[in-house]
């Protein structure tokens, strides 16, 4: 498609290895040695933590209800990435590096995005709120000034493992096999949407947050094709992510480190219908 030659130098890497059957069982041996790695994470995570972490309900490190909870939900993302890199190896016989595009150049497109993204979520952040949105106070400003450099490296974990999946591997596998982007566009954004899909977490409202993740990938896809690296990719799910999770958390659910919290239930369908459109608003743009 017209726009997307720069998505040659990502395509390239996966012809050699390009079978379809590569792919799903790729899929199959990175999502069983992430399962096997989180296990063996979340034993050591359980051991270092104080009761503390678990919260008055006990949910904190299930639900990141708590800093530490938010904090080892973030970094859970770390044994996905190299889960990714001994599937690849095994399946593909190419490193992860390859999925990114030219480094100095997926560095120099992050950061130019990253800027015009700041801006666009500043000027969004002046728009009127729902009454029923406003904002509470979540973490202390001292507390949340102490952990965001961890937080921050967390965040760029769980979005650059989460990018590196959808928008590098999937992707790039898939444009090697099949020339339309309605192939490779619309598969990945369809199974990260489903991702996330969490009827137990979101009530009713689920549906339609896996429809808005779907629409993002859509997005992140279109720009990594347009851009030929994941610079870009990353940095929109990283201003997304630290803006839903480190400035503006939903209560209940993965707040435990954000500096306000928006006080309400995130299956409540009216709210969830009225923010929607600013939201696919702020991806179209």
């Amino acid at each position: 498609m017209r726009g997307y030659e720069p998505h040659q130098s990502l395509i390239a890497p996966a012809r050699g290895t390009a079978a379809l059957w590569r792919l799903v069982v790729g899929l199959a041996v990175a999502t069983a040695l992430f399962l096997g790695l989180a296990v063996f994470y979340s034993g050591i995570v359980r051991r270092m933590l104080s009761p503390d972490a678990w919260g008055p309900d006990g949910t904190g490190m299930d639900l990141g209800t708590t800093p530490e909870g938010a904090l080892a939900t973030l970094f859970v993302f770390a044994p996905m990435i190299l889960a990714l890199c001994g599937a690849m190896l095994l399946l593909h016989r190419r490193g992860v590096l390859s999925l990114i595009g030219p480094l100095g150049t997926a560095m120099r497109q992050g950061s130019r995005a990253l800027a015009a993204l700041a801006l666009l979520y500043g000027v969004v952040a002046l728009l009127p709120m729902p009454e029923e949105m406003s904002l509470s106070t979540g973490l202390g400003a001292g507390q949340w000034l102490l952990l965001l450099p961890l937080a921050l490296l967390g965040l760029l974990i769980q979005v650059s493992a989460e990018e590196l999946v959808f928008r590098g591997y999937i992707q790039s596998q898939l444009a090697a096999r099949f020339s339309s982007p309605w192939v490779w566009i619309i598969v990945p954004s369809i199974l990260f949407g489903a991702l996330h899909y969490d009827p137990t977490v979101m009530g009713d409202g689920a549906i339609w947050i896996a429809i808005w993740a779907a629409l993002f990938g859509v997005a992140a896809a279109d720009i990594t094709a347009r851009t030929g690296t994941l610079g870009p990719a990353v940095a929109l799910h990283f201003v997304n992510n630290f803006v839903g999770i480190l400035i503006t958390g939903t209560e209940g659910y993965l707040d435990g480190l954000a500096l306000y919290t928006v006080p309400f239930d995130a299956g409540d369908m009216a709210l969830l219908r009225a923010w929607m459109p600013v939201e696919i608003l702020m991806i179209l743009t």
